[in-house]
């Protein structure tokens, strides 16, 4: 066996490639700008300039895009509404060696915009999809939002009426994650609103809106005191909401005994889902958390019946 070293070989990471030929039958799902069209990665460039088609929400806010990086892209359409058919000649593009790039209007593909479909269609097919990971308006707007955001979740827009959007909110009520949401200009005067009904009034949300362009605006405040500043400022643009987690929930959690809550609900006849929602609504911790203290909780009840 020899002492000299070992040649180290160097291999370039998967996704690294600098020739096209090695993304072929490769679905590339790109990240571009939620607005500053500066904020684009290198990869997302390249990845775009090598594509075989490139699919865009709208094919003329990404034609400006390509025109501003000097970019000659074969754009297709490919939006929410496109139909199996189009999915379908994806496909086969794809399966005939074809490199094709997805695009959104702005930010990241299937973050609230269309994709999904396409994307686990072109997997069960075992095609290769890439991320080509850049900007995000919820990571924007966690940056900029002065909350408390270690833990947070995302919840795109908010269904307009009925019991789906009642649940909604009642959720970010109890939940101790911040949570991000996105917002028509039009309808944020009327969630505010009705989150200042139910959100305590030390509870606080920013509105960020027009992210990297050039009328940015961050708004941070209570919702009451955010419906005041917003009759006088009717808001424009693309908004994200952050709403900072319910850090009261949390607080009162750890001056009690929550296992032993637990346990008395269990012996009341509780079941583990109806002593999660309880404690959800008491707490503000998350009911996914209560589950698997309350599983934790009726395995030792059980460890000491068996003693």
């Amino acid at each position: 066996m020899s002492d000299e070293p070992e040649e180290l070989e160097l291999i370039e990471p998967e996704g690294h490639d600098t020739s096209a030929r090695d993304r072929r039958s490769t679905l590339s799902i790109v990240a571009t700008p939620i607005g500053n069209l500066e904020d684009i990665t290198l990869r997302a460039l390249r990845t775009l300039r090598e594509a075989d088609v490139v699919l865009a929400e709208d094919t003329r806010r990404t034609r400006v895009l390509c025109q501003q990086h000097g970019l000659r892209c074969n754009l297709r359409s490919f939006h929410a509404h496109s139909s199996q058919d189009v999915v379908e000649h994806v496909l086969a593009d794809l399966e005939a060696g074809r490199h094709v790039a997805l695009v959104t209007d702005a930010g990241t593909p299937l973050l609230s915009d269309p994709g999904a479909v396409l994307v686990a269609a072109a997997r069960a097919r075992g095609l290769r999809v890439e991320a080509v990971p850049g900007p995000s308006a919820i990571t924007a707007a966690l940056t900029v939002a002065a909350l408390p955001v270690d833990h947070f979740r995302f919840l795109g827009f908010l269904p307009r009426s009925g019991r789906r959007r009642r649940e909604a909110l009642a959720g970010i009520v109890q939940d101790s994650c911040a949570t991000v949401i996105f917002e028509s200009p039009r309808r944020l005067f009327d969630t505010l609103e009705e989150l200042a009904g139910l959100l305590a009034a030390d509870r606080l949300l920013s509105v960020c809106r027009e992210l990297t362009k050039l009328h940015e605006e961050v708004v941070r405040g209570s919702a009451s005191e955010l419906v005041e500043h917003f009759q006088q400022n009717a808001p424009r643009g693309e908004i994200t909401l952050v709403i900072a987690g319910n850090q009261q929930g949390a607080a009162r959690i750890a001056d009690e005994d929550l296992d032993e809550r637990i346990l008395a609900l269990l012996q009341d006849g509780a079941s583990t889902k109806d002593a999660a929602v309880q404690l959800a609504s008491e707490t503000g911790l998350r009911k996914g958390e209560l589950y698997t203290r309350i599983e934790a909780c009726k395995a030792g009840l059980r460890e000491r019946d068996d003693a």
